[in-house]
């Protein structure tokens, strides 16, 4: 009557609560009489314990029945070993495991492995090598997902040596290397930008027959992509399909975005083509990506045609497709589409960056609209932001421009007044803008103020005001 038995039995555990499991045991071993039933109840009662989510409970039981000596099933074991491992508490899983190890139940490498890249998953490397150490003591092998784990999680915080000691080491032992070995030195490889040493393990693969998955293809790509060398990526992606492989979304995305940075936007559109062709539809990532591509070769056709695209795609802009259309239109010296698309972003639920608004603000002053520009600063601290100098910088230059040196100066006491420390930018616009429409004491005055470090520009600003004056003084 096991049903019954386990009902009860959760009766009891839901009645009596969190840290019963001394109380429970001792009535029930004190009333059990000759029973052997021992296997079922107790193994009953721990069920009943993790069920209730009270596994400090259910170890304690495991406790007492050992104490008793009383055997428990292993599956009971695993069952708080498992419940452990779901609520994240693996360093009570990895203790609890030794435990249950040290009295004779059986040894299993697929825990040890599962426990390891927990471990390394939380960058718990010390802990995952003493875990990796223990296996031969229980007289298991490392397998070599055993080594690609720990391998993993050192190449992932950046002790490449670490890994390639782990890969002499496996070798050593007679395991082999599998495609997932390889894939994860290339990847750290590719992660320090060595590129010829990755190249060097990629081959090294196909000598040894293992063929490369699409992970270690993608790994490789975007390695060159990073590195500038879009050619290579590009053969890559062409051996890639010649053994056979279909590339994915990131693979696309990845030799998009390197195309797009070495200002083939041709090549890169065509790719979209492919993968199009393919059943792949582009998403965000791709169309952000060829939308900045087009704003900095100056095409804004091209890139609102791919915003009206993913708007009939119910794709949603984010802040990097504003800015980069934002950056554009600034660029081309249409600010007053730029400030357009600066409300939009905001009317979506977008929050622009200190440096979008600096962008505009620049565009603005350089049109000569230093006073919407200046609105627009009020209008950034008033949404919660804090400019910093750079945006000071670039409406103080505006200003001095027009020769506002009162407008100025006044901006110079704000910056101060709030704690925005002037750097030598600021002071060379400022003796720039004095040496061209103030006076000579505005300029002695400036030179003598406190952190300004003279350069070849303020050098040049002040021999160019004194040499107007001398121009002057002589008639010519």
């Amino acid at each position: 009557m096991l049903p019954e038995a386990k009902s009860l039995l959760q009766t009891i555990v839901s009645r009596k609560g969190k840290e019963s499991a001394s109380v429970v045991f001792a009535t029930i071993l004190a009333t059990k009489g000759t029973q052997r039933s021992d296997l079922y109840v107790f193994d009953g009662l721990i069920s009943a314990y993790l069920e209730s989510d009270f596994v400090s409970d259910a170890i304690q039981c495991f406790r007492l029945s050992k104490k008793h000596k009383i055997r428990v099933a292993f599956d009971a074991c695993k069952n708080i070993l498992e419940h452990l491992m779901k609520l994240k508490s693996f360093k009570l899983a990895w203790e609890f495991h030794k435990e249950i190890l040290e009295c004779g139940y059986p040894a299993s490498l697929y825990f040890f492995n599962i426990l390891m890249h927990k471990f390394c998953k939380e960058g718990e490397m010390r802990v995952a090598q003493s875990i990796f150490d223990e296996i031969r003591k229980w007289g298991l092998r490392p397998s070599v997902v055993s080594f690609n784990t720990l391998m993993n999680g050192y190449v992932r915080l950046g002790d490449l040596d670490e890994g390639f000691r782990l890969n002499n080491a496996m070798e050593g032992s007679g395991v082999l290397p599998d495609v997932y070995t390889y894939s994860i030195l290339i990847n750290g490889l590719c992660r320090e930008n060595r590129m010829d040493d990755a190249n060097e393990l990629f081959n090294e693969m196909f000598g040894k027959g293992l063929v490369p998955n699409d992970v270690t293809f993608t790994t490789l790509i975007n390695g060159h992509c990073k590195n500038g060398r879009i050619d290579v990526a590009m053969e890559i992606y062409q051996q890639m399909l010649g053994q056979g492989l279909e590339p994915d979304l990131i693979t696309y995305n990845t030799l998009i975005d390197g195309l797009c940075k070495n200002d083939d936007l041709t090549e890169a559109w065509d790719l979209v083509d492919q993968m199009t062709r393919k059943g792949l539809k582009p998403d965000k990532i791709t169309y952000t990506t060829l939308i900045d591509g087009y704003c900095k070769e100056g095409n804004l056709e091209k890139a609102f045609e791919i915003r009206e695209e993913m708007i009939k795609e119910s794709i949603a802009l984010d802040n990097v497709a504003y800015t980069a259309i934002i950056s554009g239109l600034c660029r081309e010296g249409q600010v007053v589409d730029a400030e357009r698309m600066l409300r939009e972003m905001v009317t979506v639920g977008l929050s622009p960056n200190d440096a979008t608004y600096t962008m505009i603000i620049d565009g603005l002053c350089r049109k000569g609209d230093v006073r919407k520009g200046f609105k627009l600063l009020k209008e950034m601290q008033s949404d919660g932001h804090k400019p910093g100098v750079v945006t000071y910088n670039v409406l103080m230059n505006g200003y001095c421009k027009q020769g506002q040196m009162k407008n100025a100066d006044m901006l110079l006491n704000a910056m101060l007044n709030l704690g925005i420390f002037p750097d030598d930018i600021t002071y060379n616009i400022l003796l720039e803008g004095h040496c061209t429409y103030g006076n000579r004491e505005d300029v002695d005055k400036l030179r003598s103020a406190k952190g300004l470090v003279l350069d070849y520009a303020s050098y040049t600003s002040l021999v160019g005001s004194l040499s107007k004056q001398f121009r002057h003084r002589f008639g010519r």
